[in-house]
C-alpha cells in the first residue's frame, strides 16, 4: 500500500484544462502539453490516494482487468518503469483509454463508496505519456515465427489489439483498413481536442517495428477488391473487426431537407481539415445555429467542433431526463451510475436540453433546414410520450444526428462470409470469438455491439486468444472477457 492514509488526508485532485478562451481557437488537445503532462506536479499524491484494497472492485470496473492497485502502489514510489510494464501487462493502449475512457474503473472504486474516487485515469495516462517521453515504449517484437497468416479487418481499437497480439505471439499479421489512414474512429471520429493524431501515430510505428502490416484504402468485400471468399483462401484466420457503423436515424417529416446529417459525416470531415487536408463540400458549423439530437459522448464532440468552427449558437438534445449530480439510489456503487457529467466541450459553449423529442424539421423554398420543432416529453406506458402544450421551435441551420448506432453493415463482406447474426444484428460468436465459419472470428462493436473504446480493446486482446488457439492448437495470450459479459449493472 502506498500511503496508509492518504485516501483520508489526501482530497481529490484533477489537472486544469487550458482556458476556454485559448482552446476554442485551436484544435489542440485541451490540457496544457497533454493529460499526462498536465497531472504529474500532482500524480504521486493522488496515486497515494490508492487504499489497495483486499478487493479492488475497479478491476471489476474494468473489462481489461488493469492492475490499478500496483500500478497507483509503483508511481507512489517514483518507480515509473515498473508502473508502465504493469499498465502495459493488461492494456495495449493506455493512452487511448487514459484519453477517451470514461473510467468505469473510477466509479468502483472502494474510496468512492463514500468520498471521491482516486482518479485512475489520470494515473493511468501519466504513467503512459512519462513512458513515451523517457522513450520507454519500444518494439515488443515475437520470439518465433509460426508461419500462420491473420487478416484483420478494419483498425479501430479491438482490431489494432488483435493484430498487436497476435503479431506478438508470432503470427504474421495484415490490417485492412477502408479509409486513407489507420485508426478507424481514433482517426477520424475522435477529434483533435480530446486526442490529438500523434498519440494514435506514435502507436501504429511501435507496430509496424513489431511486424504487424497495414493496408489503407481497401474496402474488403466491394467490387474490386478482395472477396470474403479469397479473404479465406489467402489467410488462416480473420478477424471481423469491422464496428458498429450503421447509425441511428430519425425518421421524421421534413428528414429529407438539406443540412440534416449523421455524425459521422460532420465528424470525419472535421478532423481532416483540422489535420490540414483540402476537405471539398465540407460539412460545416460556421455561422450556423446548429442542433446536435443525442446526449451521448458523439453529441458532445460534435458540440465541441461547432465552436471551434465558429457556430452562432449549439444546442444538444436529450430525450431523457437530466440525470442527478449524485449517484441515484437505485444505481449503488459499485456500478455506472447515470449522473450528470460535464466534458471539456460543455465547459465552452452550448445548451443542453433534456427531455425532449424532434417532431418535425422545416425547410425554406430551396429545400434547406431552417426550423426544428420539438416538445417535451415523459415516460408513459413504456415509451415516450409528447406532453401536449410543450410544443416549441427552434433555429436550425446544421442538424447532427448523435443518436448511436445499431450495428454493422451487412451487406458486402458480411454477406459475402456468411457469418450468423445474433437477434440484435451483430456477427453472432461462441465463448472463443468464433463466428459460424470456420477461420473466421469477430471482436469489438460488431459483436458486441455499439460500446466504450476499454471494451474494445479487451474484446480485441481475447479475440486474440481465440485465433491462436484455433492456429496453434492453445494459446497463451490473456483473455480477460468473454463475448457474453457485460459492464457492472443494476
Amino acid at each position: 500500500m502506498a500511503d496508509p492514509r492518504g485516501f483520508i488526508t489526501t482530497p481529490r485532485e484533477v489537472a486544469e484544462r487550458r482556458p476556454v478562451a485559448e482552446r476554442v481557437h485551436d484544435w489542440n488537445e485541451v490540457y496544457p502539453g497533454s493529460p499526462g503532462k498536465a497531472v504529474l506536479p500532482i500524480i504521486t499524491k493522488q496515486a497515494g490516494r490508492c487504499m489497495d484494497c483486499g478487493i479492488p472492485f475497479c478491476h471489476s470496473g474494468c473489462p481489461l482487468g488493469n492492475l490499478i492497485p500496483e500500478w497507483n502502489d509503483l508511481v507512489w514510489r517514483d518507480d515509473w518503469r515498473g508502473a508502465t510494464d504493469r499498465l502495459h501487462a493488461t492494456n495495449n493502449f493506455p493512452e487511448f483509454t487514459g484519453r477517451l475512457c470514461p473510467a468505469p474503473c473510477e466509479t468502483a472504486c472502494v474510496v468512492g463508496i463514500n468520498r471521491d474516487p482516486v482518479t485512475i485515469k489520470n494515473v493511468e495516462v501519466a504513467i503512459i505519456d512519462r513512458a513515451w517521453n523517457d522513450r520507454r515504449v519500444t518494439a515488443v517484437t515475437p520470439e518465433w515465427h509460426t508461419g500462420k497468416t491473420v487478416a484483420v479487418i478494419g483498425s479501430g481499437p479491438s482490431g489494432l489489439a488483435a493484430a498487436q497480439q497476435l503479431t506478438r505471439a508470432g503470427h504474421t499479421v495484415v490490417v485492412y483498413e477502408r479509409a486513407d489512414a489507420i485508426g478507424g474512429l481514433l482517426r477520424y471520429g475522435i477529434p483533435e481536442f480530446k486526442m490529438e493524431k500523434a498519440v494514435l501515430d506514435r502507436r501504429l510505428r511501435q507496430m509496424r517495428l513489431e511486424g504487424t502490416v497495414f493496408k489503407t484504402g481497401r474496402r474488403i468485400g466491394a467490387e474490386g477488391d478482395l472477396t470474403g471468399e479469397q479473404l479465406l483462401d489467402r489467410f488462416d484466420a480473420v478477424v471481423l473487426a469491422i464496428g458498429s457503423t450503421v447509425p441511428r436515424d430519425l425518421p421524421v417529416p421534413g428528414r429529407e431537407l438539406n443540412g440534416i446529417h449523421q455524425a459521422m459525416e460532420f465528424l470525419p470531415q472535421a478532423n481532416r481539415a483540422a489535420l490540414g487536408e483540402e476537405v471539398p463540400d465540407q460539412i460545416t458549423a460556421t455561422g450556423k445555429h446548429v442542433v446536435i439530437i443525442g446526449g451521448g459522448d458523439t453529441g458532445a464532440d460534435c458540440l465541441g467542433t461547432s465552436i471551434r468552427q465558429g457556430a452562432a449558437s449549439v444546442t444538444q438534445l436529450e430525450i431523457l431526463p437530466m440525470p442527478p449530480e449524485q449517484r441515484p439510489a437505485n444505481q449503488p456503487w459499485p456500478t455506472y451510475p447515470m449522473i450528470f457529467r460535464v466534458s471539456s466541450a460543455h465547459e465552452e459553449a452550448g445548451e443542453r436540453v433534456y427531455s425532449v423529442s424532434t417532431s418535425e424539421f422545416v425547410g425554406d423554398a430551396d429545400g434547406k433546414v431552417t426550423t426544428l420543432r420539438l416538445s417535451e416529453v415523459a415516460f408513459s406506458n413504456g415509451r415516450f410520450e409528447p406532453v401536449p402544450g410543450t410544443e416549441r421551435e427552434l433555429p436550425a441551420d446544421l442538424v447532427l444526428l448523435a443518436m448511436g448506432f445499431v450495428g454493422p453493415e451487412k451487406a458486402g463482406l458480411v454477406e459475402q462470409l456468411g457469418v450468423d447474426l445474433d437477434p440484435r444484428g451483430n456477427v453472432a460468436r461462441d465463448e472463443n470469438y468464433a463466428t459460424s465459419v470456420p477461420g473466421v472470428f469477430v471482436a469489438g462493436d460488431a459483436g458486441r455491439g455499439q460500446s466504450l473504446i476499454v471494451w474494445a480493446i479487451a474484446e480485441g486482446r481475447s479475440c486474440a486468444n481465440g485465433v491462436d488457439a484455433y492456429l496453434q492448437g492453445s494459446s497463451r495470450l490473456p483473455k480477460p472477457i468473454l463475448p457474453t459479459e457485460r459492464p457492472l449493472m443494476v
